[in-house]
């Protein structure tokens, strides 16, 4: 993979206020006129990495990933309520941004940002 982008603060939490789920999503836009393969690897501070975590993005068209339902190919999700960083790589060049909507008080929070 030859493009790489760092989110060093995930963390989803598994309380919401009943209306919106508490979630993040990695973001991804394909501008290119081929598909784009995606791949994730988190990063923990009390274990082992998580690998196996991958997509395609069909050519010009986007993608979200939303962190609380996708899986790697060992069927494992993504930790609720714990700590962990993303890298994302992918063999074209793309758009990443992360969202994160936090609804676990009354007052929602929403944090985003373009990488």
């Amino acid at each position: 993979m030859r493009n790489k982008w760092y989110i060093p603060d995930g963390f989803w939490h598994t309380k919401s206020n009943g209306v919106f789920p508490s979630h993040e999503a990695i973001c991804i836009l394909n501008t290119n006129a081929e598909p784009a393969e995606v791949h994730l690897t988190l990063y923990f501070e009390d274990r082992e990495k998580m690998t196996g975590f991958s997509v395609n993005v069909d050519a010009e068209r986007t993608l979200h990933i939303r962190m609380d339902k996708i899986k790697n190919d060992k069927g494992q999700p993504v930790p609720s309520n714990t700590p962990y960083a993303i890298v994302v790589e992918s063999d074209k060049d793309l758009t990443v941004q992360y969202t994160r909507v936090d609804t676990s008080q009354s007052e929602m929070a929403v944090a985003t940002t373009i990488l």
